[in-house]
């Protein structure tokens, strides 16, 4: 970014697209959200619903990146992918949403630091469950740096994914360091199922569907 400062040009993303919609999950959901959705993931978890994400998308410049989120007249973004920290310059957009007044969200996949994003920010974390095939991403030293704003987030595809989440939950507290989301990855955890699991356990987490997937189904861009 630096060097792009001195040769006068201004920074770019790899954008996928921006679009209006509900917030379908976390602490905001049901309101009226713009969501960013920059390109690319170094992840590749089996229930991936964005894969048309990973390749593509075209250059555009932050400051046309927020006056786009502007023009749609709602004070809420979320910027997602993908794994919208993968690139660099993501740190920039967030700072330039943060200053441009709007309320922002972060959905990141839990392998990449989270410390160089600003902590007005809400930062939503996925913990990658083993089923995700993408466990061993998890950069656990992001758990220390998480506030009470942010959320973590477990999407549970088996028995085995939430006895393990339940297990994680416990030995690192994690409860006590910020909102902790449990839901179940579609088509392969009943919601029901997974509902009754928490109940019985009483843990201390909140259940949450993808409620733009209740609403649209995979359709993109909703």
């Amino acid at each position: 970014m630096a060097s792009e400062a001195a040769a006068g040009t201004v920074p770019r993303l790899k954008l996928t697209e921006i679009f209006l919609s509900l917030q379908g999950e976390a602490r905001s959901a049901g309101l009226p959200t713009v969501f960013v959705r920059l390109t690319g993931c170094p992840l590749r978890c089996t229930y991936c619903d964005t894969a048309y994400a990973f390749h593509g998308g075209e250059w555009s410049e932050i400051p046309d990146i927020v006056a786009r989120v502007a023009a749609f007249g709602v004070p809420n973004v979320c910027v997602t992918g993908g794994e919208p920290l993968a690139q660099k310059r993501c740190i920039a957009l967030l700072d330039a949403l943060v200053a441009a007044g709007f309320s922002v969200s972060l959905e990141t996949s839990g392998a990449i630091d989270i410390g160089p994003v600003d902590t007005r920010v809400s930062r939503v974390v996925d913990i990658k469950t083993p089923d995700s095939g993408e466990c061993a991403q998890n950069l656990w030293d992001n758990i220390a740096q998480l506030t009470p704003h942010d959320q973590l987030k477990f999407v549970i595809c088996s028995r085995a994914d939430y006895d393990w989440a339940k297990a994680e939950l416990a030995a690192r507290r994690l409860n006590e360091r910020c909102e902790v989301l449990f839901s179940p990855s579609y088509t392969q955890v009943a919601p029901r199922t997974l509902a009754d699991w928490i109940v019985a356990d009483r843990l201390p987490v909140r259940f949450q569907m993808q409620l733009h997937k209740q609403l649209w189904g995979e359709e993109q861009g909703r």
